[in-house]
This record gives C-alpha cells, sequence and structure tokens, in this order.
C-alpha cells in the first residue's frame, strides 16, 4: 500500500489549457493530491497569472506546492509540444498522462466561425494524441461537454442518449470522442481514456484568488450576472419564461467549479489504476436549477441587486438539461459537495476581489 501511495505521488500530468477556469482549478487539485504538473497554454483566452494564484492560496495556507512547469504555446505546434514531452523526459519525470482543456469553446462564435473551431479543437487534439502516442503517454482525461447531446427533451441525460450536436463547438467534442474511441478500440492500443461531459460550471476557489475571467463579453449566464451585479452591464437577459417549468425560465445543472475539478482528479486517479478504459461521464449535480432561481439565490446570499428582463427565447435552447451523475459517482469516488449558495458566493467573491480580473 505505501509502495502504491509513492509511486502516484511521482506521476507527472500535462494539463493542456492549465491556466484557464476550469484548467487552474483542476491544476490546484491536482497539486494537493501531489502530482508534478505541467501546463500547456496558449493564453489566447486565460491568464497564466491564474498559476500564480495557486502557489498564493498555498503560500497562505502555510503548505508546500510542487512546482509548476509552464510552457506558453499551441498544442497545434507539434514541434514546440514535441520539446515539452522531450524536455520532462530528460529532466527525470515522462509524462505519465494528459488532462486536455485546451480548445475554444463559445457556442455562439463556433456558428459564426466553424473552421476555426475545427482547426483548433479538433486539429490541436490529433497532434496532441499523435505526440503522446510517439512518447508512449496512454492517459488522457478529455474536457467534453453536454453539448454533444444536442437537444434531447428527457432528462435527466444518460451517457447512453444519442450523440447529436447542435452547433460546431458541440461538433467538435463529439469528434474529439469519436477519434479518441477510435483509437482505444484498435489492435494495438493501450489508451485509458475518461471523456467528462460537464454541464454548467460556474463559482471560483472560496479565496477569491481563482475565477473565471471572461476576456470579452461573456457567453455564458454565471459571469453574465456578476458583470451585472458589478454594475458593468445595466440588466440580464433572461431567453425566455414560457417554457414549461417550474417558473417558466429554462432549468440546467449547475456545478460548482471545484467539483468539477476534483472529479478530473478522480477521473485521472481512476484510469491510472485501471486497464485500458474508456469511460464517458457526465459531470453535474443531478439536481436542475432554473435561471430565475440562480438569479434569486445569487441576489439573496450576495445581498445586491441583479437587474433582469425577459426576451424571446434563443433558438436551439430546450426547456431543461439536467445530468445523471450516478455512474461517475459509483466510478469515482467522486461526488458534488458544494451547494448552489456556495456556487453564487464564491463566483462573487471572486469578482468582489478582482473587478478588472488578473493583472500584475
Amino acid at each position: 500500500m505505501v509502495f502504491k501511495l509513492l509511486y502516484k505521488e511521482m506521476k507527472t500530468i500535462l494539463v493542456t489549457g492549465g491556466s484557464g477556469f476550469i484548467g487552474s482549478h483542476t491544476c490546484f487539485c491536482l497539486l494537493k493530491k501531489k502530482y508534478k504538473i505541467i501546463v500547456v497554454d496558449s493564453n489566447v483566452n486565460s491568464s497564466k497569472l491564474s498559476l500564480k494564484m495557486i502557489k498564493k492560496i498555498f503560500d497562505q495556507n502555510k503548505e508546500v506546492m510542487e512546482e509548476i512547469i509552464f510552457h506558453q504555446g499551441d498544442i497545434r505546434d507539434e514541434k514546440f509540444l514535441k520539446k515539452v514531452f522531450l524536455k520532462s523526459l530528460s529532466n527525470g519525470f515522462p509524462i505519465d498522462g494528459v488532462i486536455h482543456f485546451a480548445g475554444l469553446k463559445s457556442v455562439e462564435e463556433s456558428t459564426e466561425y466553424p473552421l476555426i473551431y475545427w482547426d483548433n479543437n479538433v486539429c490541436g487534439t490529433l497532434i496532441l494524441l499523435k505526440v503522446m502516442q510517439l512518447f508512449n503517454c496512454e492517459t488522457i482525461v478529455f474536457s467534453s461537454s453536454a453539448a454533444v447531446y444536442g437537444s434531447s427533451e428527457i432528462s435527466p441525460l444518460k451517457e447512453s442518449f444519442e450523440i447529436k450536436p447542435l452547433n460546431p463547438y458541440g461538433q467538435t467534442k463529439a469528434t474529439i470522442e469519436y477519434i479518441l474511441d477510435g483509437i482505444f478500440r484498435s489492435s494495438n492500443s493501450n489508451l485509458k481514456v475518461a471523456n467528462l461531459r460537464y454541464f454548467n460550471p460556474i463559482g471560483a476557489h472560496y479565496s477569491g484568488l481563482m475565477g473565471e475571467e471572461p476576456l470579452n463579453k461573456p457567453n455564458n449566464l454565471f459571469p453574465y450576472i456578476c458583470l451585472v451585479a458589478a454594475g458593468k452591464y445595466k440588466k440580464l437577459n433572461i431567453y425566455g419564461n414560457d417554457w414549461p417549468t417550474y417558473d417558466g425560465t429554462g432549468v440546467r445543472d449547475y456545478i460548482h467549479v471545484m467539483d468539477l475539478a476534483e472529479a478530473h482528479t478522480s477521473a485521472i486517479n481512476y484510469l491510472f489504476e485501471n486497464d485500458p478504459i474508456l469511460l464517458n461521464l457526465n459531470i453535474g449535480t443531478g439536481v436542475g436549477t432554473s435561471v430565475l432561481e440562480l438569479v434569486e439565490t445569487f441576489k439573496k446570499v450576495n445581498e445586491c441587486d441583479v437587474p433582469y428582463q425577459f426576451v424571446d427565447r434563443r433558438q436551439g435552447d430546450v426547456a431543461t438539461i439536467v445530468a445523471d451523475n450516478q455512474k461517475a459517482i459509483s466510478l469515482l469516488n467522486w461526488r458534488p459537495k458544494r451547494t448552489l449558495k456556495d456556487m453564487c458566493k464564491d463566483g462573487w467573491r471572486w469578482r468582489c476581489l478582482n473587478p478588472n480580473g488578473y493583472i500584475e
């Protein structure tokens, strides 16, 4: 047993897109579990200062943190990626596994610039998998999305439901899952894969030192709520109040970003400890929350105002999207622990302490 724990502590994980919102919180969780991590990020939509905040959190808690090795670059650059793997190998800690976040993630933007999304998300992943194979790295946790399910009117969503994405963003995620499945099923593969299909991550680290920093106008609901509460925007648009739900607004499955980050850590633990396997796992709370309920909870726990108005429904939206998370709970020794109130408090704390996001 002691040998097994020591061996786990020696593992080195490459985190692509590791300075982004979910990536940085996952890096924090990996370091808490004593993994050695290497971050690769182009910082097109993120700030490497998020990684400095991880060190600050450890320092505040008087904990020793393993050094974060950071390489700024694009995973579509094969030469760059080979150098990252080679340098780690030459330094005596070959990369054992990858948690793959790197990619573009706006549904709206993907419909306007689909080729950019196919190039970044799919071509980037193909190059990453090619380099992983070259260096005998056969463990990967992939940041997928509930967008792969499309417009299913049945909820909660199960992993066995039809994959039928409605937009280029979801299509790129589904395509990457398809590629990973094909490699896994090939005769000479020892690949271990966990596709984590997550729903609506919100919140921030409880310290207020790490959080979500949209570089442009946010596409997601929660950062928009925060910016309206902060006075950056006048009103929040709520798309439809005539949905067949308990208050007429859309119902979604919101999960605290720290619960999501811990799910990634649990997933790569599971892969390391098992034989080659391919897992498709929903990562959510399994609890539906309406848009109006989220807004009212945010206002109440943070004692602030969020003016809103109802506008027409958006094309492609559905009434309810909630995860069936039982498979992840049963396999990963993981379950979501934080409440909707925690999500609202932690996300607002980050915004209040960092009104301009990550700055030197």
